[in-house]
């Protein structure tokens, strides 16, 4: 751009004489309003806005008025016009701009506030693309973006947060400081460029013949919690939210307790995802982001307790997440162990005054469950960039089975199995789940082998039923879930050993065949899934 015939002046104050509203959100627009006529502030505006200021005696000019073009196409084409656009985009010390708009009669235009259609609330509630697709605005950004690239010379208010301090810098001196303006102009461009993220998310998802992840990706993030420290307390820390709306730690309500940690975060995220896969009442205790004791139940109760025997000297100190409503009872045995975070759906009245005696506990509201199935994106950080992956959102039904054992698994086999396999799903590889009766009867996880795994599922076992004081071990009669093939016979083996009656796992393995003999050798049912669940 030329810039040759520019005054060489500092812009910190530009008088303003003319302002231009257009509001979605018309909360104290009146009261503003009047404090610019009081400072002689001329107004124009656009719609519903122009009327509501009207009804209030506001004096206001509209638009239609300023550019002798009326609104047209529903409203579609409003402020769309040199008259608009000049007056916004013209720079006050450059002579060609000022000769131009002198020429075209256009009149600068000092001072906008505008907010913008609603798309992201109207997309929550109607699935109606036509609705949606209203709410798109085009003028609004449009002249959001002009403003704030000529902030030099033009205020632009996008919030009403901002009105206050746009009230009192007016007074002061029928200015705004160069400071504010530009504050301002970055948080105008933060709003389009979240605006038309949203779009482009939206109509993204619309296209049933978009199958592979996009060639750009951008991630609206913002800070919603500080943290004392991360992972470590050497590691600063802090929460940032995204526009994900999937219900669970992320945007659950904290009813009582400290603040959340980045541990806990994480892990509270880990149990939640858990529990939302099963649609009977159910209980997951995780540490570390691995569950330590899983379980469903027609009663609530009875799952806490079931979850709890798995291995109650790791749930020390844990993280529970719970699919049902938190009673009375449930507080109340819950309130025996040490724990750092619950979250629940909903809780009475009676559980939150009992767990309220544990003041540091952390007790959140999610107010409804997740559906396991949603799509969606996963995100990694590595050095350098981000690993993006498919939420991994896959659903097992019975009828996916593959028997391929000579015994097949009895339907009580097959329900242990779907849930087995529902735990190690959320179970860091490689991942050896046991479970009886709906319930996790030993865990391995994150070991170098599928052997190791195992054989830590299997001392868990032990070692459970050694504090219960109970004859048998925990995995005599279970099954077993792997998360992805056993490579060898040896893992097989190892749990027949154990007591276990049926496994699941995907299959694939170039040894399939010899762990369908050592299988059938030991009289187990076996079923494959053809799809494994790999957990780093």
């Amino acid at each position: 751009m030329d810039r040759s015939n520019e005054k060489n002046i500092f812009t910190d104050d530009v008088k303003i004489q003319r302002a231009l509203i257009s509001v979605t959100d018309k909360s104290n627009i009146d009261h503003l309003a009047s404090e610019l006529i009081k400072c002689k502030i001329e107004i124009i505006s656009t719609g519903g806005t122009s009327k509501l200021l009207k009804e209030k005696s506001i004096i206001v000019k509209d638009v239609s008025e300023e550019t002798f073009f009326p609104e047209i196409l529903n409203g579609r084409v409003k402020t769309l016009h040199p008259k608009i656009h000049g007056g916004i985009l013209s720079r006050r010390n450059n002579q060609n701009h000022l000769d131009e708009i002198k020429q075209h009669n256009i009149t600068e235009i000092d001072l906008i506030i505008i907010n913008l259609y609603k798309f992201i609330e109207t997309t929550q509630k109607t699935n109606s693309e036509y609705d949606i697709i209203e709410n798109i605005d085009i003028g609004g950004p449009a002249m959001i973006r002009a403003g704030a690239k000529n902030h030099e010379f033009v205020t632009v208010i996008t919030d009403p947060n901002d009105y206050s301090e746009l009230i009192t810098q007016i007074k002061e001196n029928q200015s705004t400081s160069y400071a504010f303006r530009k504050y301002l102009a970055a948080k105008a461009y933060k709003l389009t460029s979240d605006y038309d993220n949203a779009i482009t998310k939206w109509l993204s998802k619309k296209d049933d013949n978009i199958k592979h992840l996009p060639e750009n990706i951008s991630i609206n993030l913002n800070k919603s919690l500080s943290m004392r420290y991360g992972e470590n307390p050497h590691q600063k820390a802090a929460f940032y939210s995204t526009d994900d709306n999937r219900i669970g730690a992320a945007n659950a309500k904290k009813l009582q307790g400290k603040e959340l940690s980045y541990n806990n975060i994480n892990d509270t995220d880990s149990a939640f995802e858990l529990i939302c896969e099963f649609e009977n009442p159910a209980v997951a205790i995780i540490k570390h982001a691995n569950p330590c004791g899983v379980a469903e139940n027609i009663d609530i109760n009875i799952a806490w307790e079931k979850a709890l025997q798995t291995d109650p000297i790791s749930a020390f100190g844990g993280i529970v997440a719970i699919n049902r409503n938190v009673t009375l009872d449930l507080a109340k045995r819950m309130k025996e162990l040490f724990l750092e975070v619950i979250i629940a759906p909903s809780y009475s009245a009676e559980a939150l005054q009992i767990l309220s005696s544990k003041a540091n506990l952390r007790v959140l509201s999610t107010g409804s469950i997740p559906n396991p199935s949603d799509d969606g994106l996963f995100f990694k950080s590595i050095a350098g960039g981000m690993l993006v992956q498919s939420r991994d959102n896959h659903v097992l039904k019975e009828e996916q089975l593959n028997f391929v054992t000579k015994r097949k698994p009895n339907t009580k086999e097959i329900n242990d199995l779907l849930f087995a396999w529902k735990v190690a799903k959320h179970t860091k590889s490689n991942a050896i789940i046991y479970a009886k009766n709906l319930q996790t009867t030993g865990i391995g996880a994150g070991q170098m082998s599928r052997i190791d795994s195992t054989n830590i599922a299997t001392k868990k076992a032990i070692d459970s039923a050694n504090l219960a004081h109970l004859k048998e071990p925990l995995t005599i009669g279970s099954v077993v879930a792997s998360d992805a093939f056993f490579p060898f016979p040896d893992g097989l083996i190892s749990a027949a050993d154990a007591g276990v009656t049926a496994v699941i796992q995907p299959g694939g393995s170039i040894k399939d065949k010899e762990v369908i003999t050592a299988a059938n050798d030991r009289n187990i049912a076996m079923a494959f899934t053809s799809i494994r669940h790999f957990k780093h």
